[in-house]
């Protein structure tokens, strides 16, 4: 049998592109331990997102707005279906539900600076309401989750704001992880868990199996708080007609949609790599639900899952939503994945820009952590006013946008001022390929 025949010099082997070299890795990790991998962050698979559309900037056809000179709106009100005290912002960018537990009390603190700096709202996340993050949060919208972890009607009252959560882009159907080594005394005290033992959110609601159901327990909520605060269903994008529909029926105010690419402190990475839809996949039926039932601006829509910087915020908005929620973005804007922290992310088997492992709580930036010396790293003045920077950035950048579309608000920014890069975008969104009429799906 004649030998095979060698290789040209310089040719280099080719990885599988089913078994590439994570996958490998993968599949050798599950045999070694016999454990699913936990980690944070958000998908990162390249996914149809707002980078495949564009703006068509005003010229002779349309009229810009000149430069600073000439105002264009960014204020948003949420809230106006039924409570009696909408809230009111500056901004349509506020900051997604992250839980004390996840984040330490000075992270949460900064995040309530941040906001309250530019005059928008942060969320407390699973785990109850901190007196530092509501002590500097102007506008704060407390979370009602499946745990009922720190839940009580105290804390209903002083909130702005409720947010009932059903699901999250990163892990629709599936609860929540907080590992023991992340549950210290204060931690496990708000929420009534044993310390250092490991802790998984239930995945569903004890309180109600359906919309009928739902519809009681938000007016229950309703009663606790007088009708003052609005009330919102958050709910992780997979079918996103139907849900925000059923969020409608069961007497919502705001409706939050939360994409895959949105992140977590800690779930299975199978849920979020291969669970739920992109939120450019998911914004046009959920406006498309509000307006068959005629909905649309009467119940607002809060969507989230990996906005970046203000051209993803004023796609969003072009696309029908009324605000956007970051998470993420706003956890690297106080300091995470810092590159002068690159020597200790190296030392955690990682580099600045990857770290993922929040769960651990080893975190160097203090942002993730619960460990006492490293939460102290974060300083919530400074970090408050890097993500009050951030927020501004955003704003203006979105801003922008509009006036080059000659839109005098940023909510007046609709989808015939985009255009699609590629046949999955322009069907995702329902706006036309780049350079033609065509929608693909019409």
């Amino acid at each position: 049998m004649d030998a095979p025949a060698p290789k040209p010099p310089g040719t280099l082997p080719r990885f599988s592109a089913t078994f590439d070299p994570h996958t490998i890795s993968e599949i050798r990790r599950a045999a070694a331990t016999g454990i699913y991998d936990i980690r944070g962050f958000g998908a990162k698979r390249k996914l149809p997102h707002f980078d495949d559309l564009l703006f068509l900037g005003a010229s002779i056809s349309r009229y810009p707005l000149e430069g600073y000179r000439e105002r264009c709106g960014t204020e948003v009100v949420l809230g106006t279906r039924f409570a009696k005290k909408p809230v009111e912002l500056k901004t349509p960018v506020t900051i997604a539900g992250m839980s004390f537990g996840a984040l330490s009390a000075q992270a949460k603190e900064a995040l309530g600076r941040g906001a309250s700096t530019v005059g928008t709202s942060t969320t407390t996340g699973d785990g109850g309401m901190t007196p530092e993050e509501r002590g500097h949060s102007s506008i704060l919208v407390y979370q009602v989750l499946p745990s009922r972890y720190g839940m009580n009607p105290d804390d209903l009252r002083k909130a702005d704001a409720i947010e009932i959560v059903v699901g999250q882009g990163a892990k629709p159907g599936g609860g929540g992880m907080l590992l023991g080594q992340k549950i210290s005394p204060r931690v496990a005290a708000m929420r009534n868990l044993p310390e250092g033992i490991d802790q998984r959110s239930a995945c569903r609601h004890p309180d109600w199996t359906g919309p009928d159901d739902l519809e009681i327990k938000i007016e229950e909520i309703r009663e606790i708080t007088d009708w003052q605060k609005p009330i919102y269903v958050k709910v992780g994008a997979s079918r996103p007609y139907y849900d925000t529909a059923l969020a409608v029926k069961s007497g919502a105010d705001v409706v939050v949609l939360d994409g895959m690419q949105g992140g977590t402190a800690a779930t299975q990475e199978v849920f979020i790599e291969h669970v739920g839809i992109p939120i450019l996949a998911a914004i046009r039926p959920a406006v498309q639900a509000l307006q068959d039932l005629g909905m649309h601006r009467k119940v607002q829509l809060i969507v989230s899952g990996g906005i970046r910087n203000g051209a993803d915020v004023a796609k969003a908005l072009a696309l029908g939503a009324d605000a956007v929620a970051i998470g993420t973005a706003a956890l690297i804007a106080l300091g995470d994945n810092a590159p002068e922290l690159e020597a200790e992310y190296e030392a955690l088997g990682t580099v600045a820009g990857a770290y993922d492992d929040w769960h651990e709580g080893r975190d160097p930036a203090g942002i993730t952590t619960q460990d006492p010396v490293l939460a102290a790293r974060l300083d919530p003045i400074k970090a408050g006013r890097r993500l009050a920077n951030y927020l501004a950035v955003l704003t203006l950048e979105t801003q922008t946008i509009a006036r080059a579309c000659g839109k005098s608000h940023v909510h007046n920014l609709e989808p015939e001022d985009l255009v699609a890069l590629t046949v999955e975008a322009a069907a995702m969104a329902g706006v036309p390929l780049a350079g033609t009429n065509w929608v693909p799906g019409r």
